[in-house]
């Protein structure tokens, strides 16, 4: 690869890099919006969780997570939470 072609796929990459930060502006700041439901916000969520994957995939050199094993890690992540706050609400009824 020569120096032109090195060029013209760090400026994409960079292109790329602010698109996906943009979309992840955008859609931390809808997820700080209330009143579309707890469904939206959960789309969300799982859509910047996917903007913040693909962003390690161009930025690092190591391998980034498939798409599946980013869903089952935060469908792991979303049990733990729930579990988590179904406890937290069973100990203060108990109060």
């Amino acid at each position: 690869m020569n120096a032109d072609e090195f060029q013209i796929i760090e400026a994409e990459r960079q292109a790329l890099l602010g698109q996906l930060n943009a979309a992840e502006a955008a859609l931390r700041a809808g997820l700080q919006t209330h009143g579309f439901g707890n469904t939206v916000r959960a789309h969300m969520a799982r859509a910047r969780a996917h903007v913040q994957e693909a962003c390690i995939g161009i930025n690092e050199s190591k391998p980034i997570r498939s798409v599946p094993q980013l869903v089952d890690d935060l469908n792991r992540v979303q049990r733990s939470m729930d579990a988590a706050w179904r406890q937290r609400s069973k100990h203060i009824l108990h109060i």
